[in-house]
């Protein structure tokens, strides 16, 4: 995966439309806070909540966390939506209910020709795919490999199950899951998402073990719609200090051993080679990456 991938552990829904949660997003500690334009904002409210991004991109950054903005699928609100969340404040575009690799295709040429209007850096604004249907299943590998501007990928936990006819549990999420993974892992993006519903947040310490096991099976952030959640997600997300301590000892035998002719070491009981190397080099840039943001 790409070292210049964003850290998007925890991503906080805010309704673009309402004052009080965007006043206080900013003291959630998440990584980034997603501004919504979809779900969470009546019809009758979406043009006035497109024109806050702005100034809410703004209240929203102040302690450090990206900007994204969640933008409408029906093609006339998402057109309006973007003319607004291509900002210099907003860091990625959270696209719903992608479907097909030339959607991502579509709205990536459309946000070029607002950054050249806009005068910012072309490539600024990245996208997210939130894939919502078992029908765009099959399609994850092109949807990934879709544009440059991709940053992740991730499953709706609760439209996605909604449309396979399953509660979003762990034994049905898991495939799906398992699926963002491979995909983004090939193209080189952000595997993101967790195997349980984001609308279960009440038991924490169940919702501890859901990111726990999510980590373990690769993803490395999610969405979260309530404060709670960003602590935990924020920690499981995270390599514990024995990893680290761990990952480092790895890495110096492994070069050791590599400056002596051998392509294999032993570590603490175990062999380990290129592949574990792989992944405790991977796991140090993370907490690189995470020290570097404090």
């Amino acid at each position: 995966m790409s070292v210049n991938l964003p850290l998007w552990r925890s991503m906080l829904f805010v309704p673009a439309n309402v004052d009080r949660f965007v006043k206080k997003a900013h003291e959630r500690d998440a990584d980034a806070i997603i501004l919504d334009l979809e779900d969470s904002v009546p019809l009758a409210e979406k043009a006035t909540a497109r024109l806050r991004i702005g100034s809410a991109a703004q209240l929203v950054a102040r302690g450090g966390a990206d900007v994204i903005v969640r933008i409408n699928s029906s093609l006339r609100l998402a057109a309006a939506d973007l003319e607004t969340a291509v900002d210099a404040k907003v860091a990625a575009i959270c696209i719903p209910k992608v479907s097909s690799a030339e959607q991502l295709q579509w709205i990536s040429e459309a946000i070029d020709q607002l950054e050249i209007e806009k005068q910012l850096p072309l490539g600024h604004t990245r996208l997210i795919a939130l894939v919502e249907s078992v029908a765009a299943l099959p399609k994850l590998v092109e949807i990934a490999s879709s544009t440059s501007r991709l940053a992740g990928l991730i499953i709706g936990s609760e439209d996605f199950s909604a449309s396979a006819g399953m509660e979003p549990t762990a034994d049905g999420l898991l495939y799906p899951n398992q699926q963002v993974v491979f995909a983004a892992r090939g193209a080189g993006i952000a595997p993101l998402g967790f195997i349980g519903s984001i609308a279960e947040y009440s038991d924490k310490e169940a919702f501890r073990q859901t990111i726990r096991r999510s980590r373990q099976l690769g993803l490395v952030g999610g969405f979260c719609i309530h404060p709670d959640q960003v602590k935990i997600m924020n920690e499981e997300f995270s390599p514990s200090q024995e990893d680290v301590e761990n990952a480092l000892g790895i890495v110096t035998v492994f070069q050791q051993a590599i400056e002596q002719g051998f392509g294999a070491a032993e570590y603490k009981g175990k062999m380990i080679d290129a592949p574990v190397v792989a992944r405790a080099r991977e796991l140090l840039a993370l907490n690189k990456k995470i020290q570097s943001r404090g």
